[in-house]
């Protein structure tokens, strides 16, 4: 079997549609997607003495850019909880505003809870990839993003009872493998 080889000169014209693809059902935003295409197109870059030949260029940048995807939600949900508090008050003792940015309440979750949203959100994403694009695209439409039905039915030219049943079986599949992967 040849080993495979690198040819960075091409990537864009060869795997940034693929990519794009690939990415636009997981994080659904325009430029978010282009984002982690360009930065794995970087990171692809930096560490091209590390690759081995053993797979094929695209699944070489897909694992990177799927290591982008995971370190964009983390990065996301480390962020959750903290918000901007401002509050006017009025006292006799004293007047004004008050701002405190990026509150989080520490006794919200502890470390192990932190750990375990982690591990469930990479499991998801896991799972996500065994649907076939167009029931993970539903999915995370319906199911985490919270689109309306009207909404994801008039995108993608299905009835909503034909949404239904995209859902049920997506969901079906993901606690199939959520229940073996992660449980």
């Amino acid at each position: 079997m040849a080993e495979n080889i690198l040819n960075p000169e091409v990537w864009v014209d060869r795997y940034s549609d693929y990519l794009y693809n690939y990415t636009i059902v997981r994080v659904n935003d325009h430029v978010v997607a282009q984002d982690l295409i360009s930065e794995t197109f970087l990171a692809g870059l930096k560490s091209k003495k590390n690759f081995k030949g053993e797979a094929s260029e695209r699944t070489w940048l897909i694992s990177i850019l799927k290591r982008k995807i995971i370190d964009h939600y983390r990065k996301i949900n480390s962020n959750k909880g903290k918000a901007e508090v401002r509050m006017t008050y009025t006292s006799e003792d004293a007047e004004g505003d008050w701002l405190e940015e990026r509150v989080s309440d520490p006794f919200d979750k502890t470390a192990e809870d932190t750990m375990v949203n982690e591990e469930l959100g990479l499991a998801i994403l896991e799972c996500m990839e065994g649907l076939s694009e167009k029931q993970a695209a539903i999915f995370k439409m319906k199911t985490i993003d919270g689109f309306d039905t009207e909404t994801i039915c008039n995108e993608f030219n299905i009835t909503p009872s034909n949404l239904w049943v995209i859902i049920h079986r997506a969901r079906t599949a993901m606690a199939e493998c959520l229940e073996k992967n992660w449980f």
